[in-house]
């Protein structure tokens, strides 16, 4: 058995994908994008610019992504996020920096948090959230 995390982008979101994998596959190491299986003309669910199916990895773990243009009642939800374990100061400096600057919106600056250590949380254009610790502080 394995288990894998599954993004759906829908609403707003919905057209977003493609673009999001390709950033956060170019800022972490150890990343590519596997397989993108687009929807064909007519087909329920999405037009052929959309993401049916796909499969990424980042930093060596395995994402699946799909989008939808049906009417959802549902999106991405603030209490979701990545979590990204960092090993240095320097390391979660640099993912904040990209994350941020690509149309991110800073929820918790990066700080240095009693009991927590550096930590921040963005919000990434698409929607979904990014949480950063660096351990190594």
């Amino acid at each position: 058995m394995k288990t894998s995390t599954f993004l759906t982008y829908v609403g707003d979101q919905c057209g977003k994908a493609e673009e999001v994998i390709g950033f956060y596959t170019s800022i972490f190491p150890n990343s590519e994008i596997k397989s993108i299986t687009k929807y064909a003309e007519g087909e329920p669910g999405g037009t052929p610019e959309l993401i049916k199916y796909g499969v990424f990895i980042l930093n060596g773990v395995e994402y699946k992504v799909s989008e939808s243009n049906y009417n959802h009642a549902w999106s991405f939800t603030p209490g979701v996020s990545l979590f990204v374990e960092c090993d240095t100061e320097e390391e979660i400096q640099t993912l904040f920096d990209a994350i941020a600057s690509n149309e991110g919106q800073v929820m918790v600056p990066l700080d240095n948090y009693a009991g927590m250590g550096i930590t921040a949380l963005v919000k990434n254009s698409d929607g979904v959230k990014t949480s950063m610790a660096s351990l190594g502080s």
